[in-house]
């Protein structure tokens, strides 16, 4: 009885051992794993010149867009984002840009 449960903790293990060797060498598993820690928002601002970062009117924060070709054509422009933002690394994967109306004077 006591061979059988070593055996089966030794299978167990093994396979434990195999899927974390895989997850390691797969670029995909990271990438997945790090977007569980993206929160999805919303975030108006400025696009910059070359499209690749975006300036935040709330606190001037200056965001790099993992997927430039998003904002392709709103460079320069003012826009509204759904983008997944990941804090720690000051990115942001834009999902949707809507361009934003000009301010409007009063009086």
């Amino acid at each position: 009885m006591r061979r059988i449960l070593v055996m089966a903790f030794a299978i167990v293990a093994l396979a434990g051992l195999n899927a974390w060797t895989q997850d390691a060498g797969n670029p995909q598993a990271a990438q997945k794993a790090s977007s569980g820690k993206a929160k999805l928002m919303s975030i108006s601002g400025t696009v910059s010149p070359d499209g690749k970062t975006l300036t935040a009117d709330k606190d001037q924060k200056s965001w790099t867009v993992q997927n430039p070709e998003a904002l392709k054509d709103h460079e320069g422009h003012h826009v509204r984002v759904r983008a997944h933002v990941y804090s720690d690394k000051g990115e942001i994967h834009v999902m949707s840009v809507k361009m934003m109306g000009a301010a409007k004077s009063k009086g």
